[in-house]
């Protein structure tokens, strides 16, 4: 007896220092394990490269999803369409950078898809990788950008000859909807600050309006911190201190310029992943637009970066509830990065694209 009393505090010891843990999972509902198909558009540029490398980590992982691919490119006229069909069946869409003609009257195809689909939120996760030095630390920031009107709404017209009018629209709808995107992502994502970018110091009436909105949604996050800064400011914030900022909203031209620096502070346009969504239709890409459709002396060295894209995949996979197949993604992809032996040129290294693929597989759990 006395001996199993002395045992007991040598028993406590040892169960003290080995921590149980349990796999914390979503209980799914019956068949929603069935193949997911996905519309898949390669694009133009790296395009091809980076979706194939998506390709190759889902079937290496076993992904229930499956893809319908199509040829698209930047030079027509319009998005096929038995294209805009297949997206509108299949509610998912992954693609690679649509390379925009400049000038000569050539509509964005990009523009095309987030008008009809009304894919009125642009989401980009700028946030450091573990391994992956740059001139900041502690940098998440995730970029809310209003996808469909603003100065992106294409309402131009020539007054008289050498005169140009460029129409900027803001409207009510528009701003609250985004805001209301922006708070929300904020609360289920557990952030604590949404800033909205403006320059309504000069475009009073627009920019007012679009604040106006902001302000009116965050009186009912009452738990989320909520301020305002001026978008020439917010430049010049996010090179010197990035990673006071959390949640960032902002209308269309606005959200653009910011997600692009956010993405060169935080390590590259090559590894920011994105998508845009509306209440219907999600298209995923690489989440930075400038170099989505990369140089032609990538293409020909087949070195193009497919990290972005295979990170956009795993937002993918969350959006169609296989958290643990984008976990597993994930994981890899990050593992890779921080090891560091398989980079492209652009994060320091010289490897191939299919090099860092073969990695990436390599390392999935």
């Amino acid at each position: 007896m006395a001996t199993s009393r002395r045992s007991l505090p040598l028993l406590r010891t040892l169960m003290a220092g080995k921590t149980q843990t349990r796999t914390v999972t979503y209980m799914p509902r019956p068949g929603d394990g069935a193949p997911r198909p996905v519309t898949l558009i390669p694009g133009d540029g790296i395009g091809p490269l980076v979706t194939n490398a998506v390709e190759q980590v889902m079937e290496a992982m076993h992904a229930p999803v499956y893809f319908e691919k199509y040829e698209v490119h930047g030079d027509m006229k319009r998005v096929p369409q038995e294209v805009m069909d297949s997206i509108r069946k299949n509610k998912v869409c992954l693609k690679g950078g649509l390379k925009t003609p400049m000038g000569g009257g050539v509509n964005s195809l990009n523009m095309q898809l987030r008008k009809e689909l009304d894919l009125y939120a642009s989401l980009v996760n700028c946030c450091n990788l573990p391994g992956l030095r740059t001139r900041h630390e502690n940098v998440d920031i995730v970029v809310i950008r209003e996808n469909t009107e603003g100065e992106y709404s294409g309402l131009e017209h020539e007054v008289v000859p050498g005169v140009v009018e460029s129409l900027k629209v803001i409207t009510k709808f528009c701003s609250e909807r985004i805001a209301k995107y922006a708070f929300e992502y904020a609360y289920l994502n557990n952030r604590k600050k949404v800033t909205a970018v403006h320059k309504a110091n000069i475009m009073k009436l627009a920019d007012g309006l679009f604040l106006e909105s902001c302000r009116e949604v965050a009186t009912k996050y009452p738990s989320i911190k909520y301020n305002e800064i001026i978008v020439d400011n917010c430049c010049m914030q996010l090179v010197s201190k990035p990673e006071q900022f959390d949640v960032m909203v902002t209308p269309n031209l606005y959200g653009n310029l910011v997600a692009n620096t956010a993405a060169g502070i935080a390590g590259g346009t090559g590894v920011m992943p994105g998508g845009n969504v509306g209440a219907e239709f999600a298209v995923f890409e690489q989440g930075a637009s400038a170099g989505n459709v990369g140089k032609e002396k990538i293409v020909e060295q087949m070195k193009a970066n497919p990290v972005a894209l295979l990170l956009s995949s795993a937002m993918m996979l969350r959006h169609l509830q296989f958290p643990s197949f984008a976990d597993r993604l994930e994981s890899a992809v990050k593992r890779v990065i921080l090891e560091g032996q398989y980079r492209t040129k652009d994060l320091g290294g010289d490897s191939t694209t299919q090099e860092v693929v073969a990695a990436v597989i390599a390392k999935l759990d």
